[in-house]
């Protein structure tokens, strides 16, 4: 299994596998034909509270992952879910967000990577 995280308004290439878009609102300006998803897991995506919050403010990013990750805690039907749709081999979780590093999709990646959901 091949985790990768990329923007959604980046174009799609046959090497990002499944396209998992990990967003609660569809990307603007971005059609479904272009965006070329093929699961929403807007289960996954944190809270709009939580989100605004956040900010994307750097400095509380620690505190983001922490909350996410409890949030995530309470979604496992929807982390079985994802977690069926990347036995297909590689996945690409996609983010709309400008911020390229410390986004709620890199966060989703930790996660399944820190409990060993994913390899």
């Amino acid at each position: 299994m091949n985790l990768n995280v990329k923007r959604a308004y980046e174009e799609p290439e046959e090497s990002d596998g499944v396209r998992i878009l990990v967003d609660r609102l569809w990307p603007r300006g971005l059609s479904k034909e272009r965006a070329h998803i093929d699961f929403w897991a807007k289960e996954l995506a944190p809270s709009t509270a939580l989100r605004q919050w956040y900010g994307h403010d750097p400095e509380k990013w620690p505190e983001f992952r922490e909350r996410y990750f409890a949030e995530l805690e309470g979604k496992r039907g929807a982390l079985a879910e994802l977690l069926s749709s990347l036995e297909q081999g590689t996945a690409t979780l996609i983010f709309s967000s400008k911020e390229l590093r410390l986004n709620n999709a890199a966060a989703l990646k930790e996660y399944l990577e820190k409990r060993n959901l994913v390899s």
